[in-house]
């Protein structure tokens, strides 16, 4: 009879975590006791094979690099707190958030529990075959190689943006402009209904809906048809996977692991990130699709990957493929294939918006029609001095460190919560000691970063530096007209910031200083952050029946 070793057991733990919270959520949709039971059983097994082999990788790094494994450690258990807290602070709030929605409700603990047992007895019994289970599933584990890092911590936040969604997409939000100029309305019908047209028909978004709805459907067949769960859970996804992008650019670029993480959970923590890896819109999935592009150009993936990326984005916000361009240009730097990108990009784009104009009729006008672009101008505003200093400051600061919002009682039947009014120009302000001395930490963060880029201006590849820092003065002087609410957009520049300033500061990767000053500043960061969650919170629950 074989014995439970510590790692096992430490694994099995693990899986009966994980499987929890998935079937927590799951279980509204399969709810008898032998679907609960199948649906337990199924989500262990596949866990376990994970579990051993990450903690097979865990065990290996902290044999060589101790220091590491407990930072690595010690990042992922602080995230997972602040699970908790997320899970606490909406639990304030019953009229938004029903906690059973994620918790493994009680008749089904005992189909839980028997699939717990099971699985350790296979655990037990198939233990030695699980650890070297790489060569018998070598497609699907080799993934984790090197990997582990990066999606354990967008697991850690999707974990975070999940819980938010959830709360912040339900039908009850029935106007737009309630947080931040968020179109919560428009997209959660073109998405999840049959009622996909605009109602503000405006072309920027060619073939947004034939990029996304499949998603949504392709997610709610598990779901039992639940499309809105679908479109929240879609949502969150695309959070994580930014995450985990952020961490891919970063280890590629620096060579350094541990660095990536401690970026990649800054860049999380965002106040940009977590605001948009929950509210239904599109910008997450812009964010996702930029980062995608740049960790592709890094590997220098083949011209049809980049592509498609760069079609996805385009067919999402037509100006977003800009970015893309920037990118392409600065890093191939051969004009043929600048051309050819252009052209091929160009045609399939023409050819989608037929499509998506034929697949789903007179949803939104064609982009190639000039009069099409009419429905833009009114949020259109003079450039101005003042206008500069506060994009500037949404830019660097706001979409990282998030200030006390503001509270705008107007036309809607909700008290709005906006970063920046453009008409009269208001914008928030850090009130409290806490968050102006984040903010500056963060300032000096980037002063450090912009020291470092001129210091070494001449010794490094500068490629991607320059593709970040154009996108960048694009999207200043995009916005230098365009906008009612600025932080609308964070998440087209919070990205090019943090990998920008991630590669100048590689120089200070390796120092356990910098390492630990990253860390405090991140779960400083999401503490400062949740403050704003809380706000949209409060303020929303009051028009709450």
């Amino acid at each position: 009879m074989k014995s439970l070793n510590l790692r096992t057991l430490l694994a099995w733990i693990l899986v009966v975590f994980a499987s929890y919270l998935a079937m927590g959520f799951l279980g509204n949709y399969y709810r008898s006791f032998l679907e609960a039971l199948l649906l337990a059983t199924c989500l262990q097994l596949a866990a376990g094979v994970f579990s051993f082999y990450l903690i097979e990788q865990a065990a290996r790094l902290h044999s060589y690099h101790s220091m590491d494994f407990h930072l690595l450690l010690w990042l992922l258990v602080g995230g997972w707190l602040f699970v908790l807290r997320m899970f606490g602070m909406l639990q304030q709030f019953p009229r938004l958030f029903d906690a059973t929605y994620i918790l493994v409700e009680n008749e089904q603990l005992i189909p839980f529990a028997f699939a717990s047992i099971l699985s350790l007895v296979f655990f037990v019994l198939k233990s030695e075959s699980m650890m070297g289970i790489k060569f018998h599933m070598k497609k699907a584990v080799s993934f984790f190689d090197g990997n582990g890092p990066g999606l354990l911590l967008a697991g850690t936040f999707f974990a975070i943006y999940f819980p938010m969604a959830v709360t912040f997409n339900q039908p009850v939000f029935d106007v737009d402009d309630i947080f931040f100029d968020t179109d919560g309305l428009l997209w959660r019908t073109r998405f999840t209904t049959e009622a996909f047209q605009d109602y503000y028909w405006r072309s920027v978004h060619p073939f947004v809906l034939l990029l996304i709805r499949p998603l949504v459907s392709f997610i709610a067949f598990f779901l039992k048809g639940d499309k809105l769960a679908a479109a929240c859970v879609l949502t969150a996804l695309a959070g994580a996977l930014c995450v985990y992008l952020a961490w891919d650019f970063v280890k590629q670029k620096t060579g350094n692991s541990v660095y990536a993480a401690l970026i990649a959970a800054l860049f999380g923590a965002s106040a940009a990130h977590l605001v948009f890896g929950s509210l239904l819109e599109t910008y997450i999935f812009l964010s996702a699709l930029a980062l995608a592009f740049m960790v592709f150009l890094l590997r220098d993936r083949l011209l049809w990957v980049l592509v498609v990326t760069g079609l996805a984005s385009f067919g999402i916000t037509l100006l977003n493929f800009i970015h893309m361009l920037i990118a392409f240009i600065f890093v191939k730097r051969n004009f043929q294939e600048w051309i050819k990108y252009g052209v091929v990009v160009g045609v399939l784009a023409v050819s989608l918006t037929f499509l998506n104009n034929f697949v789903y009729p007179d949803s939104q006008p064609y982009f190639f029609v000039p009069s099409s672009l009419g429905a833009e101008t009114e949020n259109t505003f003079a450039p101005s001095v003042q206008r500069a200093i506060a994009l500037g400051r949404m830019m660097l600061l706001n979409s990282i460190v998030a200030p006390e919002p503001l509270l705008l009682e107007e036309e809607i039947p909700f008290v709005k919560v906006w970063m920046f009014k453009a008409d009269p120009m208001r914008q928030g302000e850090y009130q409290t000691g806490f968050g102006t001395l984040l903010a500056l930490t963060w300032l000096g963060l980037c002063l450090l970063g912009g020291f470092l880029f001129l210091k070494n201006y001449k010794n490094q590849d500068n490629r991607f530096s320059f593709a970040f820092i154009l996108i960048l003065i694009f999207n200043f002087m995009l916005h230098l007209r365009y906008g009612k609410d600025l932080f609308l957009y964070s998440t087209n520049w919070t990205y090019a910031v943090v990998l920008f300033l991630s590669i100048q500061w590689n120089e200070l990767s390796e120092k356990r200083w910098f390492q630990a000053l990253l860390f405090v500043f991140t779960f400083l960061l999401l503490f400062n952050n949740f403050r704003l969650i809380q706000t949209m919170l409060v303020t929303s629950s009051l028009h709450v029946k």
